[in-house]
């Protein structure tokens, strides 16, 4: 797989729906597991799997991703591996943005065209999941397939938001609806294996991974010029067309980090005692930057199914279900409870520490604090007896200094929370 396949990871668009998380970094750089980032997953997949030729297609909020990337995946001169950024370009054939997933990747065609390759992966940058590709593309190869499509059962209340399919016995897909409403679900139930049915996944749902041959993806991008996405145009033409389009069906854990509620929900379960995503594997390792830090302190903390990442300063009265980024600084006597703490990108020195005041605090959290339901930001101060309480009695919306979005209350990157503030 190494020698044929180019990886293509598509950054998303401006991350609306991940805002204000996305306010100042594009989606796949949104910190993760307390010392990741969203684009580690897919990059760490590929690299696991043999996968070493990888872009990464971006043109929103791309600076912070860009030193990421550059920080992070270099290879020796021997590997011919490599992690590129392709931002949005101006050519002699297109004046434009990324018009979408499909137009993103039809852009980025000719640098592709510099490496021999037989086989483009398409990756999403922001889903949580481990997966050897490896078996997908064995897969795609022993059916002889022009394009494969990995899918996952879903159950109807979800099915609605992604595209479902129905296939064959052989394995191959013959229908496929993009985000088909409730009324219609009944006639796209599949036949499934007991295992998903009894927890009421009757459904075949587009991961939105896909293996093309790289003749078959040229055609269907000369065929179709102005197509712009791949879930609702390219897809649904390739099986239109007769072209044999395969379902990879992986039955692992996998969820979609596409809002705020899913990222939270996603990183809480983190604290779990077996997550289904496993961080604590001997070969399929997460990768991030290495970063030369410390060991974490904590100190008279009560510390309860929680995720700790280097550098930290604890002294906490409590933390439980909570994931804490690195750098984290937290006072004394402070609770903090189902909450991220996504830390800080430096250390401040200890004058810097001592100068602060109520109005413009460290960059820490302060004492006595009590925070719940909460996303922090990274390089925030909070200042002393602060009190963060996130929930359905909470009003929608842009509040200044912080956000609410589905009852949790997001403190954007830099934000200064005065001593005594509550919310």
């Amino acid at each position: 797989m190494r020698n044929s396949t180019i990886a293509v990871i598509l950054g998303g668009g401006q991350g609306t729906r991940l805002y204000p998380l996305t306010k100042e970094r594009s989606k796949p750089a949104v910190p993760i597991a307390g010392k990741y980032r969203l684009v580690d997953i897919p990059i760490s997949n590929c690299l696991n799997s043999g996968v070493r030729r990888i872009y990464v297609l971006t043109q929103f909020n791309s600076a912070s991703l860009n030193r990421h990337i550059k920080n992070t995946y270099n290879f020796d001169v021997f590997s011919r591996g490599f992690v590129d950024i392709l931002a949005a370009e101006q050519t002699p054939k297109s004046k434009n943005w990324y018009q979408g997933t499909a137009d993103a990747v039809r852009q980025s065609l000719h640098h592709m065209e510099n490496h021999r390759h037989e086989h483009v992966l398409i990756l999403s940058g922001d889903q949580l999941y481990q997966m050897d590709y490896r078996k997908m593309l064995k897969q795609h190869e022993d059916s002889n397939a022009d394009l494969t499509v990995a899918t996952i059962p879903v159950a109807a209340e979800d099915a609605t938001g992604f595209g479902i399919m129905k296939t064959n016995k052989e394995g191959f897909i013959e229908n496929f609806v993009e985000k088909p409403s409730m009324d219609e679900l009944d006639k796209w139930k599949s036949d499934m294996p007991a295992k998903f049915t009894s927890d009421g996944r009757h459904y075949l749902a587009s991961m939105g991974i896909y293996i093309f041959n790289k003749d078959t993806l040229h055609e269907l991008f000369d065929n179709h010029p102005d197509a712009t996405d791949f879930g609702k145009e390219i897809i649904p033409e390739a099986i239109n067309r007769d072209f044999k389009v395969s379902s990879y069906e992986f039955d692992g854990y996998w969820t979609d980090i596409g809002t705020v509620k899913s990222f939270f929900e996603a990183n809480i379960e983190l604290s779990d005692d077996l997550p289904r995503f496993n961080l604590y594997d001997n070969e399929d390792f997460i990768f991030t930057r290495a970063r030369m830090l410390p060991a974490s302190k904590l100190s008279g903390s009560t510390f309860d199914h929680s995720v700790l990442a280097e550098g930290c300063l604890i002294e906490a009265s409590r933390i439980e279900r909570s994931v804490i980024g690195i750098r984290s600084r937290i006072g004394k006597g402070t609770t903090i409870e189902r909450s991220i703490i996504m830390g800080n990108d430096y250390f401040q020195s200890q004058q810097e520490i001592e100068s602060g005041t109520e109005d413009h605090p460290a960059m820490a959290i302060g004492q006595r604090c009590f925070i719940s339901n909460t996303i922090i930001d990274k390089n925030c101060r909070i200042g002393n007896d602060v009190r963060i309480a996130g929930g359905d009695h909470l009003d929608e919306g842009d509040h200044g200094k912080f956000h609410v979005v589905d009852g949790i209350v997001v403190i954007p990157k830099g934000a200064v929370i005065p001593d005594g503030t509550k919310i």
